[in-house]
């Protein structure tokens, strides 16, 4: 079994840009024997919110926002949730990925039904096939404005049921890289 080491920013591997739509990723929260894990695929990594007081974060703090729909039973662990987690997977993955986007939660443990093995650290979950996984401190949530649409279209498109992704903004605390 595999096990991980604790990155340096400068040591992540990803591009942003084109690897969250392309490869997705697993958000995770709760703890050992009350979590769940859902995919998405979109989302952004920058940073954000810098502190004065704080040196090593003069250009703003690591940062991970990802978008979940209200009615997702993920949502509930991340209200819940101090920490959420980003398992970053490669892409022979992809099939436990889909089915882990299509599945709910509240059904029972959607990881049994795939070849993924939950990763417990710090009163977290990761996945234990990840090749990256984000440990992220929450630090905003709030729903996406309907009158913040500046292109119509994709309001129409993406919500015609009006049920508009809350966004979550998290400090990423620790960047942990898989060890073989």
């Amino acid at each position: 079994m595999s096990g991980f080491k604790v990155l340096n920013p400068e040591d992540f591997g990803l591009n942003p840009l084109t690897d969250i739509a392309g490869r997705w990723w697993l958000v995770g929260a709760g703890r050992e024997g009350d979590y769940n894990v859902m995919t998405a695929s979109w989302g952004h990594l920058g940073s954000l919110w810098g502190r004065k007081a704080d040196t090593d974060h003069r250009w703003g703090l690591p940062s991970a926002t990802i978008f979940i729909r209200p009615q997702r039973y993920t949502r509930e662990f991340l209200d819940r949730e101090d920490f959420f987690t980003l398992s970053i997977l490669t892409p022979e993955y992809h099939r436990d990925l889909g089915y882990l986007g299509s599945h709910s939660g509240r059904e029972g443990d959607k990881l049994s039904h795939t070849g993924l093995t939950p990763y417990f650290e710090d009163g977290m979950v990761g996945v234990q096939e990840a090749e990256y996984i984000l440990k992220c401190r929450k630090l905003y949530a709030a729903p996406l404005n309907p009158d913040g649409f500046c292109d119509q279209e994709i309001k129409a498109w993406a919500y015609p049921d009006a049920d508009f992704h809350i966004l979550y903004v998290g400090e990423v605390v620790q960047l942990l890289g898989r060890v073989e």
